[in-house]
């Protein structure tokens, strides 16, 4: 015979339960969290403890057991609890100060939270290069940056000031992206102006095209920037988040407006340090081919990578700005750059490179 089915009072008195011993046990991660702090302090260790390589390797074994436990909860789901209560715990030892492009309710904020965990202090900068700076300064432990989207391609501001910084590339977020169309006006067809990021308006371009053409759209330096403008004006309508929609009050006209329902931005995470090997890892590098114009120069960098096994998954061309048409090419290949084959490949790339320059290993994204 099967067992009897429990009440619902039965059931309730079960959560209960169950919620005081995660509670406990919550509790209890904490107050480790804190010797931890204790252990690195006598040791001499200073500034943040955050670790990309530890925390990746925590939220993977929280998902390979989710899926060991048979558990009703999807990966990602387990994977963003875990973050939060490793977010809370980390913020007992050294809390974090991260810099994005603001102002609130845009998409790197999201990233940040998505990556962090919302025990951080998010400190909202104006332009993509402003974040850079406030990392660079020691303001901001680390940075968020949107670096490509799945639709439209790779962000060229972005690109532009890795080339330049000290800063080391030390993780990636990639964020599913849907687009809500925003406004304080009741129908669509009252819309007279369209404001959001350039990135944004690309992304949404057949959509626009088909229920609102011929309306003007107005890039402006975010999708928050654009909700926030539309909800101080009362004028026109945004393309956000619905996050940003809630923070400024804004009704939703119109959901999930973006042409690929895939969507999805990849973010980079910028600090100062360079996480140790995982074993699944990407390792970022700018470089140039030397001047001349000289046949196959270009196949010449990528050859020690391919004969070394290793699978290069991105390669981008920027202008180098150092003479005419001279280009900066941007590479993400899989690997750490301390693992032996990867490192023999790059110092083969490095020696017959004009410039050359790692820009990061770090944890592949894990959701």
């Amino acid at each position: 015979m099967s067992a009897p089915q429990k009440t619902l009072a039965e059931a309730r008195v079960e959560i209960d339960a169950l919620d005081a011993q995660l509670q406990q046990l919550i509790a209890q991660r904490a107050r480790v969290a804190e010797q931890v702090r204790e252990i690195k302090a006598a040791s001499g260790a200073t500034g943040d403890h955050y670790r990309p390589a530890r925390e990746a390797e925590v939220l993977r074994r929280a998902m390979a057991r989710n899926r060991q436990i048979d558990s009703p909860l999807p990966d990602e789901v387990m994977a963003r609890l875990m973050r939060e209560i490793m977010s809370a715990c980390l913020a007992l030892e050294s809390p974090l100060a991260v810099a994005y492009l603001g102002p609130e309710g845009t998409y790197t904020q999201a990233a940040v939270y998505k990556h962090f965990g919302h025990q951080v202090a998010a400190r909202a900068m104006t332009a993509i290069d402003e974040i850079f700076r406030d990392v660079e300064s020691g303001a901001a432990a680390y940075g968020v940056v949107p670096i490509e989207n799945s639709t439209e391609g790779v962000i060229s501001s972005t690109l532009d000031l890795l080339a330049g910084t000290p800063l080391s590339i030390c993780g990636e977020v990639w964020l599913p992206v849907h687009h809500q169309f925003l406004s304080a006006h009741e129908r669509i067809e009252d819309v007279k102006v369209i404001y959001s990021h350039p990135q944004s308006l690309a992304q949404c371009r057949r959509w626009l095209d088909s229920r609102l053409p011929g309306v003007p759209r107005e890039p402006v330096s975010s999708n928050g920037a654009a909700a926030k403008r539309v909800a101080e004006t009362k004028e026109g309508a945004a393309i956000a988040s619905a996050a940003a929609g809630e923070l400024y009050g804004l009704r939703v006209l119109a959901s999930n407006v973006e042409d690929d329902p895939n969507n999805t931005t990849r973010f980079l995470i910028l600090g100062r340090h360079t996480p140790e090997a995982t074993g699944s890892d990407r390792t970022s590098l700018v470089c140039s081919a030397p001047s001349g114009g000289e046949a196959g120069a270009l196949f010449r960098l990528l050859e020690p990578i391919a004969n070394a096994g290793i699978n290069l998954s991105k390669i981008e061309s920027r202008p180098s700005r150092r003479g005419l048409w001279d280009y900066n090419f941007f590479l993400d290949l899989e690997g750490h750059r301390d693992d032996v084959a990867v490192a023999d490949a790059l110092n083969v790339v490095r020696s017959r490179a004009a410039f050359f320059r790692i820009l990061g290993s770090y944890p592949r994204a894990v959701v």
